[in-house]
C-alpha cells in the first residue's frame, strides 16, 4: 500500500496518540479514501489567492521551532505550478532566523487563515531561498508594491489539509469593517430621510 500523504504529520508517535485517544480509526479510514492532497488543487489555488497573510514555520538544525508572519496584498503568495508556491521576501527586522533555519533544514510549514469564513489550511513542504533571480522576483511582486524585495522564498508542496472550523474566531479586515460602516451610514441617512418625509 502506498504511504499516505498524511504520514508527513502522522508519524508513528502521532498515530500512537491517535490510537490512545480514539481518533486513529477515523484517520485510517480517511487515508484509505485518498486522504490529504500533495498537489495544489483549483480550490486551494482560489483560497491562496484570497489570503493577505501567512504564517511560516521553520526549525533550526537543533529542532528549535520558529514561526514568522508574512503579509501583503491579497494573493501575494503565488501559485507557480501544482507543486510550487512563492512569495517575495522584503526587508524586516533583519534577524534572518527563517533564512538561517532554511540554510540548515529546508523543511517548512505554511499556515493560512481565513477568519471571516472560519477556515484554515495547513501546508507541509520544503522551502528554498532564491536570490538574484529577476524573472522570478517580477513574477511574485506586485507592481503596486513600494518596497523592494530582497529575495524570493519558494515552497515545494508535499502535503496539505483543510482543518475543521472549530474554535476559529470570526475576524474581519479593516476594509470589510469600513464597508459595513459605510453601509450602516447609508442606511441611517435613508431612514432619516424617510422619517422626515413621513
Amino acid at each position: 500500500m502506498k504511504t499516505p500523504v498524511s504520514d508527513i504529520a502522522f508519524t508513528p508517535a502521532v498515530k500512537s496518540q491517535q490510537e490512545r485517544f480514539g481518533s486513529r480509526a477515523g484517520y485510517a479510514s480517511m487515508e484509505e479514501k485518498g486522504g490529504w492532497q500533495d498537489d495544489v488543487s483549483q480550490d486551494l489555488k482560489g483560497f491562496i489567492a484570497e489570503r493577505d497573510s501567512l504564517y511560516m514555520a521553520t526549525t533550526s538544525s537543533e529542532g528549535h521551532p520558529y514561526i514568522q508572519h508574512r503579509g501583503g496584498e491579497k494573493g501575494f503568495l503565488k501559485v507557480l505550478d501544482e507543486k510550487t508556491l512563492a512569495f517575495a521576501d522584503f526587508s524586516g527586522n533583519r534577524q534572518y532566523v527563517t533564512l538561517g533555519n532554511l540554510s540548515e533544514n529546508n523543511r517548512a510549514f505554511i499556515f493560512l487563515m481565513d477568519y471571516e469564513n472560519q477556515r484554515r489550511v495547513k501546508i507541509w513542504g520544503r522551502a528554498q531561498v532564491v536570490e538574484d533571480d529577476a524573472k522570478l522576483t517580477a513574477q511574485v511582486t506586485s507592481s503596486s508594491e513600494k518596497a523592494r524585495p530582497e529575495r524570493v522564498i519558494t515552497f515545494t508542496v508535499e502535503a496539505w489539509d483543510v482543518n475543521c472550523p472549530k474554535h476559529i474566531p470570526r475576524r474581519y479586515t479593516e476594509e470589510q469593517v469600513q464597508t459595513l460602516k459605510d453601509e450602516i451610514s447609508r442606511l441611517k441617512k435613508e431612514l432619516l430621510k424617510q422619517e422626515v418625509s413621513a
